[in-house]
């Protein structure tokens, strides 16, 4: 089994000479330098993960973590805990958005079932079960730091099967009933950000609930001590993130930290998704600064702490749908811009071979 020093240690700087070579290309093309953008800066980006200057995608993959959350029991969500497994039977029988998306893209959903609360059987569903939900964060520790590196090290052998298949893009995608309120959690643990600005509204709580899910996140940052005394600065290493992590975090988000940690082992590109999976990628940041090269962000997120937790780990995203599912929806959505940039590499003609005269 990949111990967790020796996946952070197998992470590699992206390829700038690839990076280069690319960006030489793009160039080339009909086009004044810089036209095209963001497409420009994918083309660069994936070039330099994947050590090509054109890869070729064609196995993709939105890998949709599971997993139920103790902290249900204050009452923080607008839909009860039993949705989770609910909606996991849903994906694995082809019904979400995710889905829908997923097709539309040419890409495979693989569901996993990192810590639902119940027995699920289909023979889709990837089982990986740590526990069945973590416990109540504002009352102990979510998780114990076994469990949250066992389920980190899920997600990375999980991609590690993937990429030996062919998969070589990734995108993040969960589902868990409470992942709004461990994911703003971890955000003001990682940030000291204040819970007014963390914290969102979810499935789409009213005020009063807000507030209250505002003070069940700031009793959680009290009762696992993860609140900093006055004028002490916040930790940045990946020990604080792994601690983070363990105490208000979800099993879902842990397994997504591995997909995120795995796709850079692998040199492949993943994107990543919302407020949940941009939770993880900051943990993945902090736990492995190199990782944060091979994450795109996809879209911003309805929560309102998501601008702030991109900026945490240096993405900007690239959609602005005013989307708040989850599942990997946006994250999907992207793959079909990443496409888009490939094409733009291996069909746009040059100025050479299209006879056309240069600025």
């Amino acid at each position: 089994m990949n111990t967790l020093e020796s996946i952070i240690s197998s992470i590699l700087p992206i390829q700038e000479d690839v990076v280069t070579q690319a960006n030489d290309h793009l160039n080339q093309l009909t086009k004044p330098q810089g036209s095209l953008g963001k497409l420009e800066d994918i083309a660069r980006q994936v070039a330099g993960i994947t050590g090509e200057v054109m890869p070729v995608f064609d196995k993709k993959a939105v890998i949709v973590m599971a997993g139920d959350h103790g902290v249900c029991e204050e009452g923080i969500s607008a839909f009860p805990a039993e949705v989770t497994p609910q909606m996991v039977l849903n994906f694995l029988y082809g019904g979400a958005a995710v889905n829908v998306l997923a097709r539309h893209a040419g890409a495979e959903v693989i569901c996993v079932d990192m810590g639902v609360n119940a027995d699920l059987e289909h023979p889709n569903l990837v089982a990986r079960k740590v526990r069945k939900g973590t416990r109540n964060m504002a009352l102990e520790s979510a998780m114990t730091p076994d469990e949250a590196i066992q389920a980190i090290q899920a997600g990375v052998e999980l991609v590690d099967e993937l990429a030996e298949k062919g998969f070589r893009l990734f995108a993040t995608g969960e589902m868990g009933i409470g992942n709004t309120t461990a994911s703003a959690a971890i955000l003001c643990a990682l940030t000291g950000l204040d819970a007014s600005i963390a914290v969102g509204r979810g499935t789409g709580i009213d005020d009063a609930k807000w507030l209250h899910k505002q003070s069940v996140v700031n009793k959680a940052l009290d009762v696992n001590g993860l609140r900093p005394a006055e004028g002490q600065e916040i930790q940045s290493s990946g020990d604080y993130a792994l601690e983070v992590l363990t105490k208000v975090g979800g099993l879902e988000i842990a397994g997504l930290v591995g997909v995120i940690l795995g796709a850079a082992k692998n040199r492949c590109p993943v994107v990543v998704d919302g407020f949940i999976s941009s939770a993880a990628a900051l943990v993945a940041s902090r736990l492995a600064p190199l990782s944060a090269s091979y994450m795109l962000a996809s879209h911003l997120s309805q929560e309102q702490g998501h601008t702030k937790m991109l900026e945490a780990v240096g993405l900007a995203a690239m959609l602005q749908m005013d989307m708040r599912l989850g599942e990997g929806t946006g994250a999907v959505l992207v793959f079909n811009v990443i496409d888009a940039a490939g094409k733009i590499m291996k069909e746009m003609a040059t100025f050479e071979s299209a006879g056309v005269s240069r600025g």
